[in-house]
Parts: C-alpha cells; sequence; structure tokens
C-alpha cells in the first residue's frame, strides 16, 4: 500500500523568525551575502577557482524572465540569470555570448564600421548594437588595424548627409587618446579623467584594435561593487539545459563561455537527469557548474547530489506562481517541507562524506520574507521567475491594461511556451505541435520597477533580518535561526488593522 508521510505539507507562510541577540557589530553594511553555487569538500570553503554567488538569488530559465537584459542587470548586482533552454540551441548559445562580451574595463567592440561605409550604414549598426560609439577599422572588424573612432556627436541625424562615408566625419587615429595592449584597467581609466574622454581604444602593438575602455563601465562598477565576473572579469551567465540535446547543446553553451548550467525539468529524479549529467561532468569536469533538479524529498536529492554528482540541486514542484503541477498531476509538496527535508539530507551528506552540495529553493515565493524563510532553513539560494518577470529587464513587451503596465507572464509548462520536450521525457509527444495538458499558465504581471530597485529592497530585507539574528553571513543565518509555526489569527495580527490606509481607501494619488 501507498506510504502516508505524518507531517503536513508546509509552506513558507506558515512560519516566522525569532529575533537573537543583535551585538553592535551586526549592521547592515557588515553583511555578506554570498553564497555557494557549486559543491565543495570539508574545510576548502568554495575552492579556487569554482563558483559562488556574491548575492543569493538566480533567475528561472524562463522565456518570460531571462533574456539578455536579465542576464546582464543581475550579473551586475552580484546574482545569476540563467537563459532559457526552450529556443533553438544557435540562439541560446548567443544570448550567452552577448552576455559575456559585456567585460568588466576591456570590451571586445561588437560596433565597428569601415571608413568607406555611409553615415546611413552607421546609423544601422548603432541601431542594431544599441551603441553609440564606433570604432572606424581598415576592414571593419573589431580586430582590424585601428583607424579612428565615430559616435552620435560626430554629426547630425537630420542635418548631415548621410550618404557620405564615415570618413569625413570620423576622429581620425593620431587625434584619438588611446592605450597599448598591456595597460592596467587603473591607467587606462587615470587615461580618460586626465583627458575627459568617454572612450579609450587599447590597440596591438601592430595598431589592430584590441578593445575598448568605457568610462560608463567605471561609472557601472562603482555603482555595482558587487557584480558577479568570471576569471576573466567578464560578467557571469547561467543556462538552462534539457535532457534531450544536452550533447549538441552543452558544447555550444560552453564555447560561449557559459558559467553555470542548470537542468530545466519539472521533475528531476530521473534516470535521464543523472544520465545526462554524468556526460556533462566526464567531458568537462569542473570546468562548468552543474545543478539539477526539481526534487521535494531527501532521496531525490541524494540521487542528485550523490550519484549524479551534480553541484547544485533544486528543490520544488508545483510552487511557482504559474505552474499548476500539483492540481493537473497530483505531484508536488508544500514548498518548506519539501525544503526542510532537502536541507536535512544535505546536511547529513556533509558530516558523513565532508561534500557540500548547495541547495537551492525554486518556487512557492510569493513575498520579500518568503525569501528570507528560505535562507533561514538552509537554502544556499533562491530561484524566482515571477518576481524578476515584473521588472523593466525581462524579457516580454510592456501591455497597458486598465491604466497600469503589465508584462505578460507565461509558464514552460503552457502551450505558449511551445515546450514540447521539456514535458516528454519518452520523446513521445515531441515535436507534434501539442501538449496533452499543460503544467503552467499564461498571464499577466504589474511592472514594478527595475532589476536594481526591486532587488534592492529585497536585499535590504534581508540583510535587516540577519542582524536581527545577529548573523554576518548566510551560514550565521541558517544556523543561528529559530522558527515558529503561525496559526491564522497570528497573521491577521501580524498585518495592519483598524485604520484607513489611503492608497485603498481614496485611491493613488499624485
Amino acid at each position: 500500500m501507498a506510504r502516508i508521510l505524518p507531517d503536513v505539507s508546509r509552506t513558507f507562510a506558515e512560519y516566522l523568525l525569532l529575533p537573537g541577540l543583535t551585538r553592535q557589530e551586526h549592521v547592515p553594511r557588515n553583511v555578506s551575502l554570498a553564497a555557494p553555487m557549486a559543491a565543495f569538500k570539508r574545510g576548502d570553503g568554495t575552492p579556487a577557482g569554482r563558483f559562488h554567488l556574491n548575492v543569493p538569488v538566480v533567475s528561472a530559465s524562463m522565456q518570460a524572465v531571462s533574456g539578455v537584459d536579465m542576464a546582464t542587470a543581475l550579473a551586475r548586482q552580484g546574482g545569476l540569470a540563467f537563459v532559457f533552454c526552450s529556443q533553438s540551441i544557435e540562439d541560446q548559445a548567443a544570448m550567452i555570448a552577448r552576455v559575456k562580451a559585456h567585460k568588466a574595463g576591456f570590451v571586445r567592440s561588437d560596433t565597428t564600421i569601415h571608413p568607406s561605409s555611409t553615415l546611413r550604414q552607421l546609423l544601422a549598426v548603432q541601431k542594431r548594437t544599441g551603441h553609440s560609439t564606433a570604432a572606424v577599422t581598415e576592414d571593419g572588424t573589431n580586430a582590424g588595424k585601428f583607424l579612428g573612432i565615430i559616435t552620435d556627436k560626430d554629426f547630425w541625424e537630420y542635418e548631415d548627409n548621410l550618404d557620405t562615408p564615415v570618413s569625413d566625419h570620423m576622429t581620425p587615429l593620431e587625434k584619438v587618446i588611446h592605450g597599448r595592449v598591456g595597460i592596467s584597467l587603473a591607467e587606462a581609466n587615470r587615461l580618460l579623467h586626465r583627458h575627459k574622454k568617454e572612450c579609450l581604444p587599447v590597440l596591438e602593438l601592430d595598431g589592430r584594435l584590441n578593445s575598448l575602455v568605457f568610462k560608463k563601465d567605471y561609472v557601472d562598477h562603482m555603482n555595482n561593487p558587487h557584480e558577479l565576473l568570471d576569471a576573466d572579469k567578464r560578467l557571469a551567465v547561467g543556462a538552462g539545459i534539457n535532457t534531450h540535446d544536452y550533447k549538441e547543446r552543452v558544447p555550444a553553451l560552453v564555447a560561449a563561455g557559459v558559467d553555470a548550467l542548470a537542468f530545466d525539468s519539472s521533475d528531476g529524479y530521473s534516470e535521464f537527469q543523472h544520465d545526462a549529467a554524468l556526460w556533462i561532468r566526464e567531458k568537462y569536469g569542473d570546468k562548468v557548474v552543474v545543478g539539477g533538479g526539481n526534487v521535494v524529498s531527501a532521496e531525490g536529492f541524494r540521487y542528485l547530489a550523490e550519484d549524479a554528482k551534480l553541484d547544485f540541486v533544486k528543490v520544488g514542484i508545483g510552487g511557482g506562481s504559474i505552474c499548476i503541477t500539483r492540481e493537473q498531476k497530483g505531484i508536488g509538496r508544500g514548498q518548506a517541507s519539501a525544503l526542510m527535508d532537502v536541507v536535512k539530507a544535505r546536511d547529513e551528506l556533509y558530516e558523513r562524506t565532508g561534500r557540500y552540495v548547495p541547495i537551492c529553493s525554486d518556487g512557492g515565493l510569493a513575498n520579500d520574507t518568503q525569501v528570507i524563510i528560505a535562507l533561514a532553513m538552509g537554502a544556499d539560494f533562491v530561484m524566482m521567475g515571477r518576481y524578476f518577470a515584473m521588472t523593466a529587464e525581462s524579457p516580454t513587451p510592456k501591455v497597458s491594461i486598465g491604466n497600469r503596465i503589465y508584462k505578460p507572464y507565461w509558464g514552460e509548462g503552457s502551450n505558449r511556451a511551445r515546450n514540447w520536450q521539456r514535458y516528454s521525457e519518452d520523446g513521445g509527444e515531441a515535436g507534434n505541435g501539442k501538449l496533452k495538458f499543460e503544467e503552467g499558465v499564461d498571464g499577466y504581471v504589474p511592472v514594478v520597477g527595475t532589476v536594481p530597485e526591486v532587488l534592492g529592497v529585497t536585499l535590504a530585507k534581508l540583510r535587516a533580518t540577519m542582524c536581527n539574528l545577529g548573523s554576518l553571513n548566510l551560514s550565521e543565518f541558517s544556523d543561528n535561526a529559530t522558527l515558529t509555526m503561525v496559526s491564522e489569527q497570528s497573521i491577521v495580527e501580524g498585518g495592519t488593522s483598524n485604520i484607513i490606509r489611503p492608497e485603498t481607501t481614496f485611491g493613488d494619488r499624485e
């Protein structure tokens, strides 16, 4: 007969944290939010060359969430985006390459032009790349002999003859302040400052263009001190993968520079994921971080962490705001119960073997408080979809509904996603143009701000709560956490009562 677990399936909304002693050093500026993403051995911390996040947040591998703009914005805040895999291998690899083109300091030019090209052709290139500064090279490539530079300030689009050549308007090499390969980033920034320039070309000894250094990148770095970079100072980025075409997809993503991979599956407790994970590990070793899931039990975690040798494991089935797996298939578990079960298994594995496998809590996070509860319960980092779908950087277009701005948001298990392979492990429905049933829905979410704005509030709350619990890092936070169950009446008590709130009674004010 079926085995019935004695415990009730719990959610994050059913718990509160008890405060601990806050000492004088427990202030937000002293708090570290660094979190491991790659497995490590006892005593090593996060080993050299392996991967960690600067803030414990990643975005879901979803069409309506994680594109190039999201990956760039989130990496600059210290987190990581998993670019969605429900697209062609070539398109996903191109997205990864575009994110990796953002290098802290020295940037390979993606806006170059031939001197004989017309201003009209230059405008087309600038509009395609979104960059106003173009390097002029002898062959029009970003590695050709450098001849000069041209920006949108060097001509007037509606006054100048757009059929004249770029060479008539560019600043020639002899008048361009530039550096040579070998110059340090600090020296390059000093040249920009001294000569009041926005861009510094860096040339090879033979005069070919090597890279560009921009003032705005210096400003971005100063404004984003926690940005997540690889060993070459490029922005870090992740990618979702599946168990169907991984032998072709993974090599393309690794070649594009991907830092972390995650299997995108509603249920990862499978031999399909096990075999794919071992294939990647055998081919690439520790060169790339590989995570998987999703699971909701200790057994599922141990299978992926020990047998499949994954670097991290995602926890959660059916808890996402657009996921209907539980009602469609009757599988899943309350996110809090699932997470606590897996955290216990992770800690037991660490004690038994000395290998620590980070846990990602994926789904079931309705607000900032629940993000905090998930981390207090032992998640190393959280993955969110709706949260990021509501930001300006998500890849879907804005729409106006009832005088408010929204964005479309849909699940990877919905018909709109056209993601047949993910829900057809045996290949039976893959590619036939339909799903027998959906595990995700299609809707709209309000636009609430940019990634820096929204995430900044969440992380400020997290740091403040960690200080309330006498913790300066996430490991201490989990170790120090004491949680209590809440009743319906205590939830009511915790909200506002017996007052009139102007935004609900009188409407929005100008």
